[in-house]
């Protein structure tokens, strides 16, 4: 009897969240069929004329929107490839760290980007990035030429990806350093009663063992390959970098609120969401093949 109270609780918990799914999540995906129709606000959905796939067909054949896929893909693949180094390796050369507090405060310090929105943290790049900015300064003291970091395609890239690692990679040091804390400490004696130094103990022990856990994050990051990063690249981005920064979410948002073209906005936005939901599925199996994760 206690039981099945029990279970009757932790469903009432859920409850509330069961709701916000449906109102948020479930009713919404009715707005689907706008990526169908000629989508007129004054008519509505119910009334809006059906198209079929013409917002597709048109999708396809606009000049720029082979360049927006190339853009999403290779923005999100650079940041993932090197949102999975440096957390790695700085993880290893922080757990190598003797001082406890040292470690603790230097852990704190890279933890605090990630709680900062993109809107405080591009303004201070533009600061830190503009003309007569203080990376320019030192770019000039060295006797370099003043480089306009946000108004060049050879370097936007460089940029998103710089301030996508410097704003997250403390998090995932974090994870890392988790899976460290989980190593059998009597693995690394052994090793050093055998005559092996930290080096050799950081290439056969730390690093294996932690290998896993890398495959893991990998494989689950295979899912974002279309998220490039919307509230980062819509903060720092201008028309003069369209032709490296322009992404998928940054076109869906000029074409649907900017231009009112609510039927190409949708239709882009769909096709989205179905290769991420095929990516997810993917790499949870990945996932759970070469990491034993799962969810259920």
């Amino acid at each position: 009897m206690k039981n099945k109270k029990f279970i009757y609780n932790y469903h009432l918990m859920l409850f509330p969240g069961v709701i916000l799914l449906i109102l948020f999540q479930i009713i919404p995906m009715f707005g689907i069929s706008i990526a169908f129709e000629d989508f007129i606000p004054t008519k509505g959905i119910l009334h809006s004329p059906w198209v079929g796939w013409d917002n597709f067909k048109y999708m396809f054949n606009m000049p720029d929107s082979y360049q927006i896929f190339v853009n999403t893909i290779v923005i999100a693949v650079m940041k993932i490839v090197a949102g999975l180094i440096v957390p790695f390796v700085f993880a290893l050369i922080l757990n190598e760290a003797l001082n406890r507090k040292f470690k603790r405060t230097v852990q704190t310090i890279v933890y605090l980007p990630h709680f900062l929105s993109w809107v405080i943290l591009s303004g201070i790049l533009i600061n830190m990035l503009s003309v007569n900015g203080i990376v320019n300064a030192v770019v000039q003291a060295f006797g370099g030429d003043p480089i306009m970091f946000l108004a060049s395609n050879h370097w936007f890239r460089l940029v998103l990806v710089t301030s996508d690692v410097w704003k997250e990679f403390g998090f995932n040091t974090i994870i890392y350093l988790a899976a460290l804390t989980s190593i059998n400490t009597s693995l690394y004696e052994a090793a050093a009663i055998d005559g092996a130094g930290r080096w050799k103990r950081l290439t056969k022990i730390t690093i294996p063992l932690l290998i896993p856990t890398a495959v893991l994050l990998t494989t689950l990051s295979l899912a974002n390959v279309l998220n490039a990063g919307f509230e980062q690249i819509l903060n720092l981005y201008n028309p003069i970098v369209y032709q490296t920064g322009d992404v998928i979410d940054t076109y869906v948002y000029r074409a649907g609120l900017l231009q009112a073209q609510f039927g190409l906005a949708t239709a882009l936005g769909l096709l989205k969401s179905v290769i991420s939901f095929i990516l997810i599925a993917i790499s949870y199996r990945l996932a759970y093949r070469f990491a034993n994760y799962r969810i259920f």
